[in-house]
């Protein structure tokens, strides 16, 4: 079976067209188990960057519980699914967010979106090649877990974020996260961000557990990105359906981010083979070729 025949023209087109592109930073946002603020993070950042005069497109990849739309109060009349289904464009879909961030809303609820085969993974990603004229920063907000989606979007980054609270759930799921993508996918670079933390310190110690157990027994590269306090302002704005950057600028959460996001921002972006959406695209299409064992 040819996957480029199986792809069509148009798809091959859009990933020639990425190919040609300037350079954009890919980052997958992760946590391993649910309830670790992920999602929360992955909409505040992406405003943080925003807001630095950066273009940014947030991609919502859990696919069959997405929630960004909902977290931000916004209306998607269509989503990924409809796109799947041929019904309409990758561009028909897209939300305007708070400070100008584009969303690429996915399927809640639907059992199918959860079940994509390598080769509608590869479609979806490919229309992206029509939406990503002048994007800067791509993010992933993947889903909880590690299921096949996971292990795909994130394999297939530039860079990865793990986040992750102080709890013994949380510290050991996000071990055994590392540890698949790294013994099984070859992912050995992590940035981490301790979430809903009580200071700094506490945040340190938190990235020290991990790290120490990492150094011990995987061959990894973990680096702290910075530590978010437990702040009550990130309660009040999830009810009110905006961002705590926004709603609370003088908040700890707030500062906190900020200062995650110049770090993200002092990071160059790779501007060769191995940098940006083509090589995302690339990757993934490699991922979903060895899923289908050719």
């Amino acid at each position: 079976m040819d996957i480029m025949n199986s792809m069509g023209h148009s798809q091959i087109a859009g990933l020639q067209s990425l190919i040609n592109k300037a350079p954009t930073k890919v980052i997958a946002i992760t946590g391993g188990k649910g309830g670790v603020g992920k999602t929360n993070i992955s909409v505040n950042l992406a405003v943080t960057l925003a807001k630095h005069h950066k273009k940014v497109m947030l991609f919502d990849a859990d696919l069959g519980l997405a929630n960004i739309d909902v977290l931000l109060g916004l209306n998607a009349h269509k989503n990924l699914s409809h796109v799947l289904n041929g019904e309409v464009d990758l561009k028909d879909i897209i939300l305007t967010g708070p400070a100008g961030i584009k969303i690429i809303p996915s399927a809640s609820g639907i059992q199918r979106m959860c079940q994509l085969t390598p080769l509608e993974q590869s479609g979806i990603i490919q229309a992206f090649g029509s939406v990503s004229d002048g994007i800067d920063l791509f993010i992933i907000d993947t889903a909880a877990g590690i299921s096949s989606d996971v292990v795909s979007f994130v394999k297939a980054a530039q860079e990865v974020i793990m986040v992750v609270c102080n709890e013994p759930t949380s510290i050991t799921d996000a071990y055994a996260t590392i540890k698949l993508l790294s013994r099984d996918h070859g992912v050995t670079k992590f940035h981490v961000i301790a979430n809903m933390v009580a200071n700094a310190y506490e945040g340190t110690r938190l990235f020290s557990k991990l790290s120490r157990v990492a150094d011990k027994f995987l061959d990894v590269n973990l680096f702290l990105l910075g530590a978010v306090p437990f702040d009550a302002c990130v309660r009040k704005s999830v009810q009110r359906q905006e961002t705590f950057v926004e709603a609370y600028p003088g908040a700890k959460s707030t500062m906190a981010i900020r200062e995650i996001a110049e770090k993200i921002l002092a990071q160059p972006i790779i501007n060769d083979h191995q940098g940006g959406i083509s090589f995302f695209l690339e990757q993934l299409l490699c991922n979903d070729m060895a899923l289908l064992g050719m």
